[in-house]
């Protein structure tokens, strides 16, 4: 299976509508032409788009429907790497409107922000490729609670697992489980930010009994274990494996001045991180419920900056796994997969940004819903797209390119047109991507910014391109 279209990608959408099935295909087409202009703009004439419209609002129509045929063939594309590494995150759909408001949002993190919760969990393959979706939910509030935070966390306290918000993440674990069980040969590691250091996580891991399902989180609290000490202390006290240089990127506090470390403002540096690893038992929280496990075993890998700059907050990393850490390599992986799951957040942003998302003009949430799963297999493309180039920039372009989309590009960029055969396709990619910005250097590689850009004035051109072919007599 080519990715030339998405038709192709979602052929076998079951609505209990062929017409349905045929209608997903076209538009899923032409925004994936023009991902970041409106659905009026991206589909003529004016039949097309209305088409669209009552598409969305279809009863028959569900995003777990159009999702379907895509993580079918993302488990086709995960049998044919050793590892899948599947990041599962949360981001929110900010659908706050100054007039109308769209029916069925809820309040984010106040009432007169409306809009809707969406986590997916996406598979990368080790080098970044990201190989496509297994799985997503999608939730909005009720209402922002008025209780004090005292009544809050003793409420918190109380509640199941199963009716907090965080059981999302458990969720997210079946659908990455079900990724592994249909692609047996394959390692799928579920990988989540500080958010993931649930107790009740690593409880779900172990239930599985899905021998090729491996967890790898990052810390994000304290926890007791068997040998009386927090687990950050436990492993700090293990003697040094490695040492590690890191590049440290600049950061501006978005608001004031955070109360976090991923919250404040910093300077580009370069940080000296020593590598510790342990086998630790942890304890079940007091305000688990008991019949959860006392203990439950996992691996640690801790990176920690040791001399920081004055005034800055050392890097720290307590990656806790169940993948094995036995030897420098195994360490070395565990911290190589974590870094993957930053392209969860390249994601959201090509969903946000490169297919706008948040802009799309639906009256009701339910529609909205129906267009966000759709346009993440839009922004799977996207970034597919970006890294098939460099992981296999001697392909042909036409594996992807139609001769009319390339051939426009290279003829607007004043490039040579090959008189047999086609460029290969990071030529082609780098091209495209000239057009929305990159600036085409040895040692630089586009982003799905610049080529989410390029693209739409490539299809542009490419339309003109077959126009005056076809007619060119008449000229």
């Amino acid at each position: 299976m080519t990715i030339a279209n998405l038709s192709e990608e979602l052929r076998e959408c079951e609505f209990g509508d062929a017409r349905l099935t045929k209608r997903v295909q076209k538009i899923a087409d032409a925004m994936s032409r023009k991902p970041n202009t409106t659905i009026p703009a991206a589909m003529v004439p004016r039949a097309e788009y209305e088409a669209c419209y009552r598409f969305f609002d279809n009863e028959k129509v569900t995003p777990a429907k159009i999702l379907q045929p895509h993580i079918e063939a993302t488990y086709q594309r995960i049998q044919q790497v050793e590892y899948a590494l599947i990041a599962q995150d949360t981001t929110e759909l900010d659908l706050t409107r100054p007039k109308q408001q769209v029916e069925g949002a809820g309040p984010m993190d106040c009432e007169s922000r409306r809009g809707a919760f969406y986590h997916p969990q996406v598979a990368f393959n080790a080098s970044g490729v990201s190989l496509g979706i297994v799985g997503q939910q999608s939730w909005t509030r009720e209402a922002i609670s008025k209780a004090s935070k005292v009544d809050k966390d003793n409420k918190r306290k109380r509640l199941p697992i199963e009716e907090k918000e965080s059981y999302r993440w458990i969720v997210g674990l079946r659908a990455v489980q079900a990724a592994a069980q249909a692609c047996p040969e394959t390692t799928c590691v579920c990988i989540g930010d500080s958010e993931a250091d649930i107790f009740e996580l690593f409880v779900a891991h172990a239930d599985c009994q899905t021998p090729n399902l491996q967890l790898l989180v990052r810390a994000g609290q304290n926890r007791n274990t068997t040998e009386g000490q927090d687990w950050l202390d436990l492993v700090r006290s293990k003697p040094k494996i490695g040492e590690q240089t890191v590049s440290i990127r600049a950061r501006t506090a978005k608001v004031g001045i955070g109360k976090s470390a991923r919250s404040k403002s910093r300077d580009a540096r370069t940080a000296e991180l020593e590598i510790r690893k342990a086998t630790i038992q942890v304890c079940r929280p007091v305000r688990a419920l008991s019949h959860l496990p006392a203990t439950i075993s996992v691996n640690v890998v801790l990176c920690e900056e040791v001399n920081p700059p004055e005034g800055e907050d050392a890097i720290r990393w307590l990656l806790v796994t169940t993948l094995p850490i036995d030897t420098d390599e195994d360490v070395q992986r565990v911290i190589e997969f974590y870094c993957i799951r930053w392209q969860i957040e390249v994601f959201f942003k090509t969903l946000k940004s490169g297919c706008r998302i948040e802009y799309r003009r639906f009256e009701a949430i339910d529609r909205v819903l129906n267009c966000v799963a759709l346009l993440s297999v839009v922004a799977w493309r996207l970034m597919y797209m970006c890294h098939l180039g460099r992981e296999c920039p001697d392909i042909d372009c036409e594996v992807i390119f139609e001769p009319s989309e390339w051939k426009s590009v290279y003829a607007i960029l004043g490039k040579e047109i090959p008189t047999e055969g086609c460029p290969n396709l990071n030529d082609v990619i780098r091209a495209i991507a000239r057009l929305g910005g990159f600036i085409d250097r040895p040692r630089n590689d586009p982003g799905t910014q610049t080529l989410w850009i390029g693209l739409q004035r490539a299809y542009d051109l490419s339309n003109a391109w077959e126009t005056f072919e076809k007619k060119k007599k008449k000229f």
